[in-house]
């Protein structure tokens, strides 16, 4: 099942929630309508690495458990905070991940789809229960040079 909550007239905000699954198309595509072109295929990717996370990891799938994300932008930042009802975790943190050293993933506590957020987010940031995630990305307005 899938509920979403539409950004009332002149807002820009609204939340979605779903059972826990991975067949994410539709809830992917919802979460990046107001997302500029210029990074929209990035933020995909990290958006669903996130929410595998959470249905998969955070409520192992189980369908009687759900995914909420609320979604905003303010002034050229996008955010997304997604929330499972699992037991939460404790992130590690990704700045040490050498992504030429696939090696490093089974070694290192944080694995390739942390390094991914990392890497696609401007801010990543877990409540102290690990049950949240909140993720940024800023994307910085065009400017238009005037040549003569």
């Amino acid at each position: 099942m899938l509920a979403i909550s539409l950004r009332p007239s002149g807002r820009k905000w609204g939340t979605v929630s779903f059972a826990s699954t991975l067949h994410l198309c539709p809830v992917l595509d919802l979460l990046l309508a107001e997302v500029p072109a210029c990074c929209r295929e990035d933020v995909r990717l990290g958006l669903q690495e996130a929410l595998v996370n959470a249905a998969k990891h955070g409520n192992k799938l189980d369908p009687n458990k759900t995914v909420a994300v609320e979604f905003f932008s303010v002034e050229g930042q996008y955010w997304w905070i997604i929330s499972d009802q699992g037991s939460g975790f404790t992130p590690a943190c990704c700045c040490s991940i050498d992504p030429i050293q696939p090696s490093t993933y089974e070694v290192d506590e944080c694995g390739r789809g942390l390094f991914i957020l990392h890497q696609v987010f401007d801010q990543v940031l877990w409540n102290q229960q690990g049950t949240e995630l909140r993720l940024c990305k800023e994307v910085k307005p065009r400017r238009l040079s005037l040549l003569r």
